[in-house]
């Protein structure tokens, strides 16, 4: 089968989530890295592109350039991944879908739920793929928790238990660090800044593990170092419109925490735990019974967890390996939409749209709760409500 195209919009030299995307989406050779628009300084991004292997005519200075370069090429990509900075995400992923190319953006998807809507309906009347980097719900692990819950292990979802907690930004010091300042910005962040960051990958993945979406929730957001103007931490509590209750903790400066995601569910019939930096693991403990370990790479798991484990058992499982599991879906999903038959039902797990504007409507949720000490907010975007 021919490799598909694949294009890239940010991700430079020195980025921190170019890389991950470039091995993720060349590791089983389903995308050829064919063009891109690597850095907001045009003759950077063009020569970065050429030293990665593009073609000078496909090494392109921006993103507008490679949208009136590729769509009117026979050869053009399959798949554009948008990897810039926040504020930018809207304009060119409408761009892009408008133009009939499939689209994977980083998240936050949009700036504000209003844009967030115009992308799903924009997506669905072009029928053109647009997925989130919701990254994290790649990993092998995670999918075997949403086939348990799904398939009925845990009985009925009583509890859901996310953090994402790191202490990278603890620093008071770092009130002028550039790399560090921007994201307590209100002009370059939005309304929200730990939880846009990573308290949304945490919902993510509790939504996607227990098959339920966030429909209210109040949260108590501070910014314990007082000169940011945007929260740098964050405690939600959550109602699922499926009857589960949801706590989730994010922080920027948890000092002693790495990464610090974390999922566990409890249900009437067992419970589970993982935390992304121990991936291989997934603790189950069935209501009377004993903790059990399952192994990322056992054997006949489940048809997600077999289908996304990448190396043997016992080694470790990445980041990159998670990101690449994603690339798979939308590889799998472009080439069934090319073919005209059904997507593999294993592979059809990769983040869309809804999910992106799900998660903006929990963050201006989030926002507008923390303003009114905890209010109870409708955490759906208007659309589904």
């Amino acid at each position: 089968m021919a490799k598909l195209k694949w294009g890239m919009i940010g991700g430079g030299e020195g980025s921190q989530i170019g890389p991950a995307h470039r091995l993720g989406a060349g590791l089983d050779g389903a995308f050829e890295f064919t063009a891109g628009a690597l850095d907001h300084r045009p003759d950077a991004g063009r020569e970065y592109g050429q030293r990665l292997g593009l073609a000078e005519d496909r090494a392109y200075g921006d993103w507008q350039e490679m949208l009136a370069g590729e769509k009117g090429r026979e050869d053009r990509i399959d798949l554009v991944t948008v990897a810039t900075p926040n504020s930018t995400h809207f304009e060119i992923t409408k761009s892009f879908l408008e133009a009939g190319f499939h689209v994977l953006c980083e998240k936050p998807m949009t700036m504000t739920v209003e844009e967030g809507e115009e992308i799903v309906k924009l997506a669905k009347s072009t029928g053109k793929i647009c997925a989130v980097n919701y990254g994290y719900s790649g990993y092998s692990l995670v999918r075997h928790m949403r086939a348990m819950v799904a398939r009925g292990d845990l009985g009925k979802i009583r509890m859901v238990k996310a953090e994402f907690a790191h202490g990278h930004h603890a620093d008071a010091a770092d009130a002028d660090n550039p790399r560090v300042r921007w994201r307590y910005d209100p002009a370059q962040a939005g309304v929200s800044a730990q939880f846009a960051d990573c308290g949304i990958h945490a919902l993510h993945m509790a939504s996607f593990v227990i098959g339920q979406e966030a429909e209210r929730l109040s949260a108590d957001t501070v910014s314990c170092i007082q000169s940011r103007e945007l929260e740098d931490d964050a405690m939600v509590n959550l109602r699922f419109d499926g009857g589960a209750a949801g706590r989730l903790w994010t922080s920027s400066i948890a000092l002693g925490n790495q990464h610090g995601l974390t999922m566990q569910v409890f249900g009437e019939n067992g419970g589970l735990r993982w935390a992304q930096e121990q991936p291989n693991q997934l603790f189950w403990t069935p209501l009377g019974g004993r903790v059990q370990i399952i192994e990322r790479g056992e054997g006949n798991l489940s048809p997600e967890a077999d289908r996304t484990s990448r190396v043997t058992v016992g080694h470790a499982e990445g980041m990159p390996l998670a990101f690449a599991n994603i690339y798979a879906d939308l590889a799998e999903a472009i080439n069934a939409d090319k073919q005209g038959r059904p997507i593999d039902p294993a592979a059809n797990l990769y983040p869309r749209a809804e999910d992106g504007l799900r998660s903006m409507a929990a963050v201006s949720a989030v926002a507008e709760s923390g303003k009114a000490d905890g209010a109870w907010m409708d955490a759906r975007p208007p659309m589904f409500r």
